[in-house]
């Protein structure tokens, strides 16, 4: 156990956490659901994201698929509104440490980032109840981060350790989310709008969780209920130009080919009748939660300074710009302030360690800050706000003023853990790893760095 004599950094350590909360609890998946749907005269009124978008139907029948990280709360706030008479079928589907007991619903754990078979049992579950449905009768398509991993239904050629397979390849590579999900869409049959043409005829309407930057809906779960736009050919350019193309599948590579020479179809295109059925209506994001910590540390007595909005690109190279751009504001502000960002980053391995992105954009701004002397009694905290960090149990890391000293006091080597991408080790042996558990919502990432005099 790492002791922390320090009390004021210690209490610092404290309140960047806190902060963090504030973020998550902006990403409230079964009130955020709640507020977008209610009742009168045995009807399902639907929000929009403007007035026009609102939905009142004569449905004689509503099904609700949930699926992602945040299923359990959706199902469970739908559920609460639904009138019993109209309820059809449920089903829920989230990741294993988000697995909540729902009274008469089914509810299936599978695996998260990678897929397993008990997905493949629930993606063909999902797709059941969709086909199920009849003209009259509506579809709430509940929808969260990690629904991608959660749903792999590839399509008959492909079998599911290929496209495993493929997802692993994409991640070592550091691949965008967006470019992972044009692959996806292309090897799944519910992914790119494959939803939303086995729910017709009956009509849909997706309540959306984002965990994408920028909140584009067509990559969020990659968009299962909404139209692609992307082609084989730009899944094909993407895996090549990722020098990926010859480590793939036979099967893979077999089938994009076909794709290529139009000998399978294409995923759903805008113009594709299925669509006319249905809308959506997007109720959090990262920006939501990024507006929360901002609010959060300005109570606490910090001037705010958001980073960015968007942040992406290599995770230790977005360390390194931070704290420069800290070193920036601390000469042209008094501190206390609160850098605040939002987004997601990527990481390329090089090593064979074990981590997240936050936990190695987390090492490399310790090493950074000492490396440029950045002054002032400092703490930065990058965390998924999911709760998870790749495939760890960490949700990131929560670094300090003092966190080299004790890595080195454990004869731990910064640098030689960040080259082997083992952040996980050294901010376990810093005791600097954020663990919250799983927290049943996703909108992607949050980094906040808090500097005192």
């Amino acid at each position: 156990m790492v002791a922390f004599d320090d009390a004021a950094l210690l209490s610092l350590r404290k309140l960047a956490v806190e902060i963090f909360h504030a973020g998550v609890a902006a990403a409230d998946p079964f009130q955020a659901v709640k507020h977008c749907l209610t009742t009168a005269n045995g009807k399902l009124k639907i929000l929009g994201n403007n007035p026009a978008a609102n939905r009142t139907g004569l449905w004689s029948k509503i099904h609700v698929i949930a699926f992602g990280k945040a299923a359990c709360p959706m199902m469970q706030a739908a559920l609460a509104v639904i009138p019993p008479t109209l309820r059809g079928t449920a089903l829920a589907v989230t990741n294993y440490e988000n697995v909540t007991t729902i009274a008469g619903i089914e509810v299936i754990g599978a695996a998260h980032p990678y897929p397993d078979k008990v997905g493949f049992y629930a993606a063909r579950r999902c797709a059941e109840l969709a086909q199920s449905a009849q003209k009259g009768e509506l579809v709430l398509v509940l929808v969260s981060g990690g629904g991608s991993a959660l749903l792999p239904y590839p399509v008959d050629s492909v079998s599911l350790a290929d496209k495993i397979r493929v997802t692993q390849l994409l991640l070592a590579s550091g691949a965008t989310i967006n470019e992972i999900n044009c692959v996806r869409k292309h090897l799944s049959q519910l992914k790119g709008g494959g939803l939303a043409r086995m729910i017709a005829p009956a009509e849909f309407h997706a309540l959306i969780l984002s965990d994408v930057l920028g909140d584009e809906l067509s990559a969020i779960a990659s968009g299962p209920t909404v139209p692609d736009e992307t082609t084989f050919a730009d899944a094909v350019g993407l895996l090549q130009n990722k020098a990926i193309w010859d480590d793939l599948p036979l099967s893979v590579r077999d089938y994009f080919t076909q794709g290529l020479g139009s000998k399978v179809n294409e995923t759903p295109k805008p113009n594709d009748p299925c669509f006319t059925l249905g809308g959506h209506t997007l109720i959090g994001s990262n920006a939501i939660s990024l507006r929360a910590i901002s609010q959060a540390a300005e109570q606490h007595g910090f001037m705010p300074i958001t980073y960015s909005t968007n942040l992406s690109g290599e995770a230790r190279q977005v360390a390194a710009d931070l704290v420069l751009f800290a070193k920036n504001t601390m000469s042209a502000n008094k501190p206390p302030f609160a850098i605040l960002a939002g987004g997601e980053t990527t990481v390329t391995l090089h090593g064979k360690g074990k981590g997240g992105r936050n936990q190695e954009m987390a090492l490399a701004f310790a090493i950074n800050a000492e490396q440029q002397k950045l002054t002032g009694n400092w703490v930065f905290l990058s965390g998924g706000t999911d709760g998870r960090d790749g495939p760890t149990d960490a949700s990131g890391g929560v670094v300090d003023t003092q966190t080299i000293s004790r890595l080195l006091a454990a004869s731990c080597s910064p640098s030689d853990k960040l080259a082997n991408n083992d952040a996980y080790t050294a901010l376990k042996a810093s005791g600097d790893l954020l663990m919250t558990g799983a927290t049943g919502t996703n909108v992607a990432d949050l980094q906040l760095l808090l500097i005192q005099n």
